[in-house]
């Protein structure tokens, strides 16, 4: 999400940076060129005009042309003010309620909202300890009450039955009344949608919402529709009380538009980020953090939060005692790694937030395929434990053998094993120099990617 505009404001706001004197006319100019980044990734006029307005009374006025390093406070400016128009913190859910706190799901056909609500169910129970349960009153949409019965096993939650033939607002009563039985924390209900913004749709959800009286109303829409996402926000919030707005398929927004135009448009703030198919790929919606990564300068916390979430803790601990005690490093430990980026949203995912990424050359960026990742872990998973465990084993016939078994080539098995010497050679950096050695072995494997890097697989 944000590539084009990011690469854009990058470019803009690096020019500036290093200078140590601007005048209004640098600054007319080059908020003209962000204008045209915004206007570009699809942000919506009224918040384009606001945002540029704001930028300019402040970057003519003694906190840039006056201060030491102008360059640098002009950034700082762009950054709060994007920040400010997203909705200056991260807006979390209002669950302070008598148990069951009822969170109720709205949204247009195709926004991806029956995902989104095992999402959240998912992100309700692991991270906030929840009890929850799901409903689904979409009782149009052929297989929508099997597909959130399909997906609340995945993740574990509470599933509260319904079918075709009952009335949403009977369901919505019945599931309540359930989760009160059972004491639930959360009950979250899924709603039909439509292809439009009608008057049935519109009245069935106010009914449903009287019937609930829900503590959390969350508008569930596509970020790929980019302004019409802030347009159907804004239709819903007229309707209903919204309480916040979830965003979907952020992976597929290389614009970023719907991102910095539904706060502004509605005024209900932008609550989660859905970025992938995965059940816990839903994040909540820093706007300070997400300013960051627009301006290239990355998004460090969330990696980290990331990290401490998702990584294999015992995995992590064995490979390190491991690497200390001088131990060799084997492709079991290369495969381990490599599910474990996966597990962390792959390559592009952890990229996106690292800073400076943007600033990489186009071809650099271009070899960041998740495929790959997927290839590698198969050509390992088709050597034997033997082979794992010790590589030098692998001589010609074996090598054909793996291709064969990973459906790979064996130019591709013999990539692999080079990317592993090199992977191993940073291992033992590391039990040899400690962590200093390890910093050094990276910051030269970072200046190998700049001239081409590991070689790319086919």
């Amino acid at each position: 999400m944000f590539d084009s505009l990011s690469s854009r404001l990058s470019e803009t706001v690096n020019r500036l940076r290093g200078r140590g004197r601007l005048t209004e006319e640098n600054i007319r100019e080059s908020l003209r060129e962000v204008r045209i980044a915004l206007l570009e990734a699809d942000v919506a006029l009224p918040v384009v005009q606001a945002l540029i307005e704001r930028v300019k009374v402040r970057a003519v006025g003694q906190e840039v042309l006056k201060s030491l390093s102008p360059g640098q406070a002009l950034v700082k400016v762009v950054s709060d003010e994007l920040t400010a128009v997203m909705g200056t913190a991260n807006a979390e859910l209002n669950l302070a309620a008598t148990p069951p706190a009822v969170v109720l799901m709205a949204g247009l056909q195709g926004a991806g909202k029956t995902t989104t609500v095992a999402k959240l169910a998912r992100f309700l129970k692991e991270r906030k300890k929840k009890k929850v349960m799901v409903v689904s009153c979409d009782v149009y949409r052929p297989a929508a009450i099997e597909q959130l019965k399909t997906l609340a096993g995945q993740v574990e939650v509470s599933f509260f039955p319904s079918d075709g033939s009952q009335d949403p607002v009977a369901i919505a009563r019945a599931a309540l009344d359930a989760a009160r039985r059972e004491v639930v924390d959360v009950l979250i209900v899924d709603t039909a949608g439509r292809l439009h913004v009608d008057a049935e749709m519109m009245a069935e959800i106010k009914q449903l919402h009287t019937a609930l009286n829900p503590i959390e109303t969350l508008f569930v829409v596509d970020s790929m529709t980019g302004q019409d996402a802030a347009n159907t926000a804004k239709a819903f919030s007229e309707a209903l009380p919204l309480t916040g707005v979830v965003l979907t398929k952020a992976d597929g927004d290389a614009r970023g538009g719907a991102a910095l135009s539904v706060r502004y448009v509605t005024g209900r703030p932008v609550k989660f980020l859905g970025a992938g198919e995965k059940t816990d790929a839903l994040e909540p919606f820093h706007p300070d953090r997400v300013a960051q990564r627009i301006l290239g300068m990355g998004d460090v916390l969330s990696l980290v939060e990331e990290v401490e979430r998702k990584v294999d803790q015992d995995k992590a601990n064995k490979l390190a005692q491991k690497v200390i005690k001088g131990k060799r490093f084997d492709l079991n430990d290369m495969r381990d790694q490599l599910e474990q980026m996966n597990n962390m949203g792959g390559l592009a995912g952890l990229m996106d937030k690292l800073p400076g990424v943007s600033n990489l050359p186009e071809n650099v960026k271009s070899r960041v395929n998740d495929k790959e990742i997927g290839r590698m872990v198969a050509i390992i998973s088709s050597m034997t434990k033997k082979e794992r465990r010790h590589p030098d084993l692998l001589n010609g016939s074996r090598k054909a053998r793996v291709a064969r078994g990973s459906g790979t080539q064996p130019a591709d098995v013999n990539r692999l094993l080079k990317q592993f010497m090199q992977m191993e050679k940073m291992m033992s950096k590391l039990a040899r120099g400690g962590a200093k050695g390890l910093m050094r072995q990276m910051a030269g494997a970072m200046k190998g990617m700049g001239g081409g890097g590991f070689p790319p697989m086919r």
